[in-house]
């Protein structure tokens, strides 16, 4: 009986850019109907791989064989005739046309008499591609409107129509809640039947080791290995994990989430009857000096409405914010986020990119932005100043960008996120509200970050740390406050009992708790 031929083989593939060796001679091995898992740190070659295999990039040297025959991927085009299709994590869809036009895009089918679109046939073949692929979508429905995770089917329909034989899936999961994630796996698994090949490029652990058979670590621009689930699990599963770990950041983290021991002082923020009408209703805690409050729960639940009303971002009024804010003495609601500013509270929002970062200027003046009067002397703008105090931050925070004018878009998303962190370490904040703080950053950069809100609340900051990571709400958390359908259904203990998944799910789900 002879062996299947691999679907894909890299060999020796190399990439440089000017001062960095993107990739450094690294080999992959793609079985056919497989998933193949791709992990490293932010930095580690995972982009310029996918980016050379879906022909955006031409590698400087090696060879790619596609079922068994050496390929040359010139561009996009070269790479679809080839059978690869890629799902970004940022979609590329057409928020105003349905769900049939955007399967089809490029490809609509016209009447043979008018040569105008055939409607009923483009929405006649786009159905039968979604039941024969196991998703339920109405074709007709204008994109815009749909769910993230329908959005994403979309995506993978439309990679699928092109009769894709290798799927390369970027950061799936990371704006997917639980039950949507099992979809998307049913999906995957059913797409394994049928003989694609997947590429699964994720941070999150525990997808890995779900959904993957094989799985690929690179760490600065190097394959540092590439071996199957079942045999890095062989023994332990945890063993498996604290491997892939200490593999992928190349030093041995012992523990995924530091230890903290910061005495827990006085209430800073207290939040009483909080409302907005639509969003969140009379939500009531409070977080102390030192303490990490995590709230949580699902998509749509509210837990970033209620930090956006906390830092002043939804406005006051009859249709607006209503109930009570406190951070020590001062009262809100806060009229705006300059005025929570004022008060000592700072927010890194849920998407840095669109609302916390200026990607076209550099790390100097992003780092200042919070404390513009750093830059000030006299009335006259200093930038030596900005400069020496930005020079500061990135060496106490560990941020990896060549100098202090290194332009925002071009730091990975961990070093993104410590900017933003470094921002309000320029001025004295009482609470912080930390939206996501760790989305799209990988294993080691999410322990620095980890690191800095401990420090944070070592040094009596207040710490809310929004967050649809379970692990990570459980292993960061002093307590937990589970959002549900606009309402806060419970807060939960971790100091005196280790709060579990299943609690949090029961009252994200609006079920009774039972212990």
């Amino acid at each position: 009986m002879t062996e299947a031929v691999p679907r894909l083989q890299c060999h020796g593939l190399t990439k440089s850019f000017p001062g960095v060796l993107a990739l450094d001679r690294v080999d992959l091995t793609l079985e056919p109907g497989s998933v193949h898992a791709l992990v490293g740190e932010n930095g580690a070659g995972k982009s310029t791989l996918v980016r050379i295999l879906s022909g955006a990039t031409r590698a400087d040297g090696g060879r790619i064989e596609i079922d068994g025959r050496s390929v040359e991927i010139a561009d996009a085009l070269a790479a679809q005739r080839l059978g690869i299709a890629i799902v970004y994590q940022e979609f590329n869809l057409a928020a105003d046309l349905s769900v049939s036009e955007n399967v089809f895009l490029g490809r609509w089918p016209r009447s043979n008499r008018t040569r105008l679109i055939d409607f009923e046939r483009l929405h006649r073949e786009a159905g039968a591609l979604l039941a024969a692929l196991k998703i339920e979508l109405p074709v007709r429905e204008r994109v815009g409107r749909l769910t993230v995770a329908q959005q994403q089917m979309v995506e993978i329909a439309k990679a699928l129509s092109l009769e894709a034989r290798m799927l390369i899936l970027d950061e799936p999961s990371a704006v997917l809640t639980p039950h949507e994630l099992d979809t998307l796996f049913l999906l995957v698994r059913d797409l394994k039947a049928r003989g694609v090949s997947v590429i699964y490029i994720s941070h999150r652990l525990d997808e890995i080791f779900d959904i993957a058979d094989t799985v690929t670590v690179l760490r600065d621009g190097r394959r540092i290995s590439m071996r199957s689930i079942d045999e890095l699990t062989a023994g332990s599963p945890s063993a498996g994990r604290e491997r892939l770990i200490a593999e992928m950041v190349g030093r041995e983290l012992k523990d995924e989430f530091p230890p903290r021991s910061a005495p827990l002082g006085d209430a800073v923020l207290q939040v009483k009857n909080l409302s907005a009408p639509a969003r969140f209703r009379d939500v009531s805690f409070e977080v102390r000096a030192g303490e990490v409050f995590a709230l949580t729960g699902l998509v749509g639940s509210g837990r970033t409405s209620v930090a956006r009303a906390i830092f002043g971002a939804i406005p006051r009024g009859r249709r607006g914010v209503r109930g009570h804010v406190s951070v020590g003495d001062r009262r809100g609601p806060f009229r705006s986020p300059r005025e929570a500013i004022a008060a000592g509270v700072a927010l890194l929002p849920e998407d840095r990119k669109l609302e916390g970062l200026l990607l076209d200027r550099n790390v100097r003046e992003n780092v200042t932005l919070a404390n513009p009067r750093l830059g000030v002397r006299a009335g006259l703008l200093r930038p030596a100043r900005e400069r020496r105090v930005a020079r500061q931050l990135m060496t106490d925070l560990r941020i990896k960008a060549l100098t202090t004018e290194s332009l925002i878009r071009t730091l990975s998303g961990g070093n993104q996120q410590k900017v933003l962190l470094a921002r309000w370490m320029t001025r004295p904040q009482r609470v912080m509200l930390l939206d996501e703080p760790t989305r799209g950053v990988d294993v080691g950069a999410k322990y620095e970050i980890y690191t800095l809100i401990n420090r944070l609340a070592a040094e009596g900051a207040a710490i809310v740390l929004v967050s649809s990571e379970l692990p990570e709400v459980i292993g960061m958390a002093d307590r937990v406050g589970v959002m549900c359908e606009g309402r806060l259904a419970g807060i939960l203990d971790n100091k005196c009992h280790e709060v579990t998944q299943e609690q949090i799910m029961s009252l994200a789900a609006g079920e009774a708790l039972t212990v």
